[in-house]
């Protein structure tokens, strides 16, 4: 049985992440909860992403910038140490963000897809949003992305609304889950699947 475990960005797992990045472009494919790492380019490298990330953690700076203050991590798989999945889970969301972005947004790595992978990484940030004082989450889907839906169905969400979020005109469903309830009822399902000695 393979076990998951998530690591907070790190400068140390640079060239992981750009192998990671890397795979969505090659598929053409979306990545979310990422951040801005995802917009490494000549000129925007890798460590100046990095910093941002690491500034948004900081409630204060992030309010300075009209943003709501995250953390990012990385689903690892403990069999090879690979990097099969992403997610961010954002506090004190601003009213933007309470539109239809949420508290959590993730991807996981196009060639690791339809493996339920995406419900392990939802249950363990769940497990983090905990630390974080966090009794409910939001979290917006595009409607188009079933496999998203099914993630956040899977672990307890409770559709509030669907609408036309203005970022991107896609018509987007929002939900709301209960951490408590949600890790309470899904850790027998899912706690098989953790790495104790990893967790963190």
């Amino acid at each position: 049985m393979e076990r998951f475990y998530l690591v907070p960005i790190s400068i140390n797992m640079k060239d992981e992440i750009l192998d990671y990045l890397q795979e969505f472009r090659d598929n053409k494919s979306d990545i979310h909860g990422i951040g801005s790492i995802d917009k490494i380019n000549d000129k925007y490298l890798f460590e100046d992403a990095f910093e941002d990330c690491l500034k948004l953690e900081d409630d204060d700076y992030a309010e300075s910038i009209n943003m709501c203050p995250g953390k990012l991590y990385f689903l690892i798989r403990e069999s090879d140490k690979r990097i099969v999945g992403n997610i961010n889970i954002r506090w004190n969301l601003n009213e933007k963000m309470l539109q239809y972005a949420g508290h959590i947004g993730y991807s996981i790595r196009p060639t690791e897809r339809r493996k339920g992978y995406n419900k392990i990484n939802l249950y363990l940030i769940l497990k983090k949003a905990q630390e974080f004082n966090l009794d409910k989450v939001m979290l917006g889907c595009n409607v188009t992305n079933i496999g998203s839906d099914k993630t956040i169905i899977g672990l307890g969400g409770i559709l509030e609304r669907t609408g036309t979020d203005p970022y991107d005109n896609e018509k987007t469903n929002v939900y709301w889950i209960d951490v408590n309830d949600s890790i309470e009822k899904y850790k027998d399902i899912y706690e098989q699947y953790i790495s104790k000695e990893r967790f963190r």
